[in-house]
């Protein structure tokens, strides 16, 4: 049996040893998003519970998920290979063009073709996509068996990029681009320091944990155990924390999306478009440019997904909690979730058709290159 090519009984089996949770993860995500919604129709009041404390902007229970969501793995992370990644100039320049070029250029030109007419929701989107994820595209690249050091430092790079850029992205986006072009603008204040903050806790906190974790394991008890043993007893916990992240954001703006079910499916459809482009076009310039499988794919999520948290939270901040804007945001996780968890699906079945195994490896038998097996999505070796 080839390594990355089961049979069709040897994919039965892996099946069958996947957890609960692994195995019928779209469902529990679907699950979430409609209990969330529900929660913020039917409870009274829970929305000003759930936002009576922010951390850096955002509700504090949002801020927990998301924490407890990035840290397994970015524990799983080997950071003594970063070198390998920041070594690949292809891989580098590649992601900072998809994110900081195309990216913004494609959601700007999507939300005047499709919302043309709708200046508020054409506004939220472009805020959208100047967002670039920093966070839940850590879950979709594991999910997707992409390259975690890969995506470290991707999302490190983006962080960065964000930091700097995004101000400056909004003014020309939402002002001097559409002088330019003979079309109405809008102003965007936003921050500097409050998009650092964001970065520095959402990103930063659960990076230093993992780092630390990963070193002090090590050196106390070896990789081997570290990653047979520790590894998979904290693997779910990050999937815990993103069931419960979509179902506090949900419950947040339940009552917003299904009031006005007509602008949200008016909103969805340049974001289906934005992610079926970003994903698609991404995971074939790393086809194109002789990437590997896991490079291919971790270039492909980080470039197609959002950081929806910033984007709301501008929104919020600069047009107020009831606006269009606000509700352009809000509708991004709507549609990213499911869409990229469809696309992990897709990058799978995609791995066995364009990128055939250099050699036959025994069943059971871990790669080379990963030496004590590489856990699965809820932590469990595969």
């Amino acid at each position: 049996m080839t390594a990355n090519v089961p049979t069709a009984d040897a994919t039965s089996a892996v099946v069958a040893r996947l957890s609960r949770l692994d195995r019928f993860l779209p469902l529990w995500i679907g699950l979430a998003m409609v209990a969330g919604l529900l929660l913020g129709r039917v409870v009274p009041g829970l929305n000003t519970a759930l936002e009576a404390v922010k951390v850096g902007g955002i509700s504090l229970p949002i801020a927990v998920g998301l924490l407890v969501m990035m840290y397994p793995v970015l524990a799983k992370v080997r950071y003594d290979r970063l070198d390998t990644v920041t070594g690949d100039r292809r891989l580098l320049i590649s992601s900072l063009v998809l994110n900081w070029l195309l990216g913004p250029a494609v959601m700007f030109a999507l939300a005047w073709i499709f919302l043309a007419d709708h200046a508020e929701y054409r506004t939220g989107l472009i805020i959208v996509g100047l967002a670039r994820c920093i966070a839940m595209v850590i879950i979709w690249n594991d999910l997707a068996c992409g390259d975690r050091e890969a995506a470290a430092v991707l999302v490190a790079l983006n962080s960065v990029f964000q930091v700097l850029a995004f101000g400056v992205l909004g003014w020309f986006y939402l002002s001097v681009l559409p002088d330019w072009l003979g079309l109405s603008g809008e102003a965007l204040t936003v921050s500097g320091w409050d998009i650092a903050r964001n970065v520095l806790i959402f990103l930063g906190v659960p990076l230093l944990a993992g780092y630390l974790t990963r070193r002090q394991g090590e050196r106390a008890k070896g990789r081997t155990w570290y990653e047979r043993s520790f590894l998979p007893s904290i693997g779910p916990v990050a999937l815990y924390g993103l069931l419960f992240t979509i179902v506090i954001l949900f419950a947040l703006q339940g009552d917003a999306i299904t009031s006005r079910p007509w602008d949200v499916a008016l909103i969805a459809v340049p974001l289906l478009v934005y992610f079926a482009i970003m994903w698609a076009g991404s995971y074939a310039l790393g086809r194109g440019i002789g990437l590997n499988y896991e490079r291919t794919t971790t270039l492909a999520f980080t470039a197609a997904g959002n950081n929806f948290e910033l984007a709301i939270a501008v929104a919020i901040g600069t047009f107020g909690v009831t606006s269009g804007q606000a509700l352009a945001g809000v509708v991004g996780p709507l549609i990213e979730v499911p869409v990229l968890v469809a696309l992990v699906y897709v990058s799978l079945a995609l791995r066995r058709r364009l990128f055939p195994p250099e050699r036959s490896v025994p069943a059971g038998r871990p790669e080379p290159s990963d030496p004590v097996g590489r856990p699965g999505p809820g932590g469990r070796p595969r």
